[in-house]
């Protein structure tokens, strides 16, 4: 059985924020790589131990991983947590990967 994929509020205005930046209504190529990440997001609710350890979670209370999506320089970070016992996987936030923890 698989997890359940819950954006924190953050995580949707990041994803929300990052269709607007790359005017994805507008551009079929921004549409296709935005439908690539939301895609990518997804597929963690059936593989979400499959990314290693963010550098986060050294900071951070529960265990922080990450999933690298997209090609350099424009690789996005999906911050996100596992809650075993809800079977969920909760996406933190949404970031370009150059940005500063």
């Amino acid at each position: 059985m698989g997890y359940a994929v819950e954006l924190t509020r953050r995580a949707a205005r990041d994803l929300n924020d990052l269709f607007e930046y790359l005017d994805a209504s507008n551009s079929s190529s921004a549409r296709r790589w935005f439908n690539g990440l939301e895609k990518a997001i997804s597929s963690l609710g059936q593989f979400p131990r499959r990314c290693p350890r963010a550098t986060e979670s050294r900071r951070a209370v529960h265990l922080i991983r990450h999933l690298l999506f997209g090609k350099k320089p424009d690789i996005y970070r999906v911050l996100y947590e596992i809650e075993e016992l809800a079977k969920t996987v909760r996406v933190l936030s949404i970031r370009h990967g150059a940005r500063e923890e």
